[in-house]
């Protein structure tokens, strides 16, 4: 072999370790949904399936949550970095946990999914109709979370409703059985839940608590924060590859559920193609993201929600917005817009 060769063999293999290298070198990143594989979790799949995460360096692993309160914890834990859980249910727990300094760095729901769902025979048109009637809440359940501050809000006389601790896999079918006369729950999770416990869809009530008097956001991507600070390029990384995400998952839902139903073979695609459409209009893609771009917020209005929350929870030490929410992360606005 001459010198040559030799010269030109070494430095294919060098390339050969240096490709090698690189392609092992994507940082693996757990990621904490707040519940099921269902059609408003897309965004993170599609990123997965388009390559994003992985343009940014990492190898993200998407698992399955217990709600948007309790998932918090798993953050703050360290055992998810990264997670996706209710930023409301986020304000009580720093006040309650101050060394715990979760923080939230990219809004999803600009206007949470809270809802009373009822089956129109209950008569449940307003939020004052709930006296004398028996609600299903699951303990963990985040809006059953804004229970208080919706009655206060609303002013009708809770005493006078009763509350049962209910499981999530058993709200909707007791609901359905007429073993409750409303629940608590997400209002894309609880309508399409019901028409598969066989109600139709003309005998289901929704009332949106954003419809009445709640100014609170919803759930956001929030970060443990030694690992922020240890690695803020990759939560950088993982917000841009997100908004990415968002963005295909709003222009196009129909192709966007394929990469849902890939990793949920035995959910029904019509009924989370349907549930990721209202997420979408009513939650996600709303006029204020349309406007000012995926991820934001408005500070104003977050103040406001605080506000809402201290009518109903006495605060030890008042946290402020930048104490709970951050826009460092964010790509810019043009970057994020629809």
């Amino acid at each position: 072999m001459s010198v040559r060769t030799l010269k030109l063999a070494c430095a294919a293999a060098a390339l050969f370790v240096g490709a090698s290298f690189q392609a092992s070198a994507q940082t693996a990143v757990k990621f904490a949904l707040d519940w099921k594989f269902e059609g408003p979790s897309a965004p993170y799949f599609v990123a997965i399936d388009k390559g994003y995460y992985k343009a940014e360096g990492l190898d993200v692993t998407v698992d399955s949550g217990p709600g948007s309160v309790a998932g918090i914890a798993r953050v703050a834990a360290g055992a998810y970095p990264i997670g996706f859980f209710d930023i409301n249910s986020l304000v009580k727990f720093r006040d309650q946990n101050p060394d715990q300094k979760v923080q939230a760095v990219m809004m999803v729901y600009d206007v949470p999914p809270f809802a009373i769902v009822s089956l129109n025979k209950a008569g449940i048109k307003a939020p004052k109709d709930l006296e004398g009637k028996l609600l299903g809440a699951p303990a963990p359940d985040g809006a059953f979370a804004q229970w208080k501050a919706f009655v206060k809000v609303n002013k009708f006389d809770d005493s006078k409703v009763k509350i049962e601790n209910v499981g999530f896999p058993v709200r909707e079918p007791m609901l359905a059985q007429g073993k409750v006369d409303a629940i608590t729950g997400f209002s894309f999770s609880s309508y399409f839940n019901l028409l598969q416990n066989n109600i139709k869809a003309e005998d289901i009530s929704v009332m949106l608590m954003s419809d009445h008097g709640l100014v609170l956001y919803g759930n956001a991507i929030m970060v443990n924060p030694e690992f922020a600070k240890a690695n803020p390029k990759i939560v950088a990384g993982f917000v841009r590859a997100t908004v990415k995400g968002f963005i295909d998952t709003a222009k196009d839902p129909d192709a966007a559920i394929k990469s849902v139903m890939k990793r949920n073979e035995t959910a029904d695609e019509k009924i989370e193609l349907d549930r990721l459409k209202m997420a979408l209009r009513d939650n996600m893609a709303t006029p204020w993201v349309k406007a000012n771009g995926v991820g934001g917020i408005d500070a104003a209005r977050f103040a406001k929600s605080i506000d809402q929350i201290a009518d109903t929870y006495e605060f030890k030490n008042r946290p402020k917005t930048e104490d709970l929410f951050t826009s460092e992360f964010l790509p810019p606005a043009s970057e994020r817009k629809l």
